[in-house]
């Protein structure tokens, strides 16, 4: 597994014409609470781990080779 943060980090917030995106790095330990659930998290699961996020954000893809890495976007009204 690559190296993970001791802390949750937050990437800067990057858009096209329909999404704002974020990609959000887990911890180890956070990491190995949701290893084996093989799917995209709710909302809720993903706040649950302390995930900070305004209403809206979805967590829409697995990166195969970085599981640690929320990848989330929400919608751009």
């Amino acid at each position: 597994m690559p190296r993970c943060p001791t802390d949750i980090v937050y990437s800067e917030k990057y858009r096209d014409a329909e999404f704002e995106y974020r990609h959000v790095i887990l911890p180890h330990e956070l990491y190995k609470k949701i290893q084996k659930i093989g799917r995209l998290l709710t909302e809720q699961e993903w706040r649950s781990l302390g995930v900070k996020g305004s209403p809206g954000w979805v967590h829409y893809d697995c990166y195969k080779p970085e599981p640690h890495i929320l990848m989330l976007r929400k919608k751009i009204n």
